[in-house]
């Protein structure tokens, strides 16, 4: 039968073609570096208006505040001298020269504080001088005069108008530079009440900004990014379920434009795919169909060589057979030979047709498997081979056989074929030994699962190493029929029968003296009692090789 190759799946469509343009990528660093920017000259504002407010109120804080105080504690300073200059000029105790020594070291003490914080203004400096020469002159003229004098009351009389002059220019310096200075603090404070409010208006300003940016990323992100993949997944839903006609829109940013037109690559591919599949199952199904009927049409075939085409060999043979007993007198050696060669032809073409109907049912025409105990199929093959085997004088031995799963008459054949190979190759002169081991279940190959390892040993005259793949394939002999009878299946049915349970069977070549066939089977499937099938029926189905 001639079967069809579905046609060459369709080619890849050409991709659609994405217009240029910015990608999410530029777009996102366009922004970022925009508002960076803009944040870098928020933020460099906002460190100036910290900084000048900082310099106004350090200017308030930590010069013309102090400054005032230092300038009151000089005026007290000088009044404290001046009160203990009088009263010593009164009475002429001389108590009273201590408020006058305190308010010296007092007037140094803010002389040196003023004189500090009046660096680098000019009006302050001007005004400190101005107190220290008024100061200097009242020292000079009352103060040391009267506190120095021999008759302190009558030095106080003499210098009272003048004394008096003095201080009175003291005082007039003093209230002057104070009225500068608190001139001065006042509009400290005026501008740093300005730069608060230049602060806050900033930073109400860089906030605003702020929420600002982050509404229109949010809008940017909502319009160039979440609304196309929005759109691009519920196109790619429609076509997840199963509307590949849909089209994909293309929209947003490059990047994702070209995204969608790739999917949408993709979608035509797959519907062109699909279509392809559609027509390939449909003309599998038309093959399956016709694969079928030739199945059908086999099994009749199958059904004809084992009655109709062995019915005609057994007659040749009979007749022959007949014709050789009722006219043996009347015929030569040459004509009996004759006879004999078409008498073997005739039996040797009924145990092909009977191996090939067994090669070909392996697989197709079967009971169901089911858990089988290896032993009991093992004690009725040697039943079978009860003659075969004490013939030969063979000695088999076998370790505890488990319990698998498979067809029970298949594996009757595999254990009848592999042991009868052995008594048959076996050495001259010498005593088969037929060994059947059984190895615990290992991990089989991925999604095999565990299996259990079994070999048949023997001591014969073994397999070349150069023939372990031929040997397993069909009609394949290494020897003349005239040695070794057989039709050269026995090997390709127990490798059929081992592959149709799932295994895989392979000669041991480094085994010597003799031949090794390992071949594995899985384990049984359920804790239920083996069945005890009889494989009795499938002795006469096998045939050494």
């Amino acid at each position: 039968m001639q079967i069809d190759t579905p046609q060459q799946a369709p080619a890849p469509l050409p991709p659609r073609p994405v217009q240029g343009g910015w990608t999410t990528r530029g777009w996102l660093g366009a922004g970022s570096a925009a508002a960076l920017v803009l944040l870098l000259v928020l933020i460099g504002c906002g460190v100036w208006v910290l900084g000048h407010a900082t310099d106004v109120n350090e200017r308030l804080t930590e010069r013309w505040s102090p400054a005032l105080i230092a300038s009151v504690r000089m005026e007290s300073a000088l009044i404290n001298q001046e009160t203990g200059i009088r009263g010593y000029g009164m009475t002429g105790k001389r108590g009273f020269l201590e408020p006058y020594r305190d308010g010296v070291a007092q007037e140094k003490a803010a002389d040196g504080e003023l004189a500090r914080l009046a660096e680098g203004d000019e009006r302050a400096a001007a005004d400190l001088a101005r107190v220290r020469a008024h100061s200097g002159r009242w020292q000079a003229t009352t103060a040391r005069p009267v506190s120095e004098a021999a008759d302190p009351v009558g030095s106080a009389q003499q210098h009272t108008e003048s004394g008096k002059a003095a201080f009175d220019a003291v005082r007039a310096a003093l209230t002057e530079q104070q009225t500068h200075i608190e001139a001065e603090r006042d509009q400290a404070r005026d501008d740093l009440d300005a730069a608060r409010d230049l602060r806050n208006m900033v930073f109400t300003a860089i906030a605003c900004v702020v929420l600002a940016l982050i509404a229109l990323a949010f809008a940017g992100l909502r319009r160039g990014v979440q609304v196309p993949l929005d759109r691009l997944r519920a196109d790619v839903r429609e076509i997840a379920d199963g509307r590949f006609e849909h089209s994909i829109a293309l929209s947003g940013p490059a990047d994702l434009r070209a995204l969608a037109a790739d999917v949408d690559g993709m979608r035509r591919r797959l519907a062109g795919e699909l279509e392809f599949s559609d027509r390939a199952r449909a003309q599998l199904d038309e093959q399956a169909t016709d694969l079928r009927r030739s199945n059908e049409e086999l099994e009749q075939f199958a059904y004809v060589a084992s009655h109709d085409l062995q019915e005609p060999l057994r007659k040749v043979a009979s007749f022959c057979q007949l014709l050789e007993r009722r006219y043996a007198d009347q015929l030569d050696d040459r004509a009996k030979q004759y006879i004999d060669f078409a008498v073997d032809g005739a039996n040797r073409m009924q145990t092909l047709i009977g191996d090939l109907l067994a090669f070909s049912r392996v697989g197709r025409l079967h009971a169901e498997d089911v858990d089988v105990s290896l032993e009991t199929v093992l004690r009725r093959t040697l039943n079978s081979l009860g003659m075969v085997i004490e013939e030969a004088g063979a000695v088999l031995t076998h370790d505890p056989l488990p319990v698998v799963h498979g067809d029970p008459t298949q594996l009757g054949v595999l254990l009848q074929n592999l042991i009868s190979n052995s008594v048959k190759f076996r050495a001259p002169g010498a005593v088969p030994r037929i060994h059947i081991s059984a190895h615990e279940p290992a991990d089989g190959a991925e999604g095999d699962g565990p299996r259990w390892e079994f070999a048949v040993s023997d001591n014969g005259i073994g397999i070349g190493q150069e023939y372990a793949e031929r040997i397993f394939v069909i009609f394949q002999r290494l020897h003349t029929r005239d040695t070794y009878p057989g039709n050269g299946i026995g090997l390709a049915l127990c490798k059929k029968i081992v592959e149709y349970h799932g295994g895989a069977i392979t000669l041991d070549t480094g085994h010597t003296p003799g031949t090794r066939f390992v071949f594995t089977l899985p384990l049984a499937s359920t804790d239920a009692d083996p069945t005890d099938a009889d494989p009795t029926d499938a002795a006469s189905a096998g045939s050494g090789s």
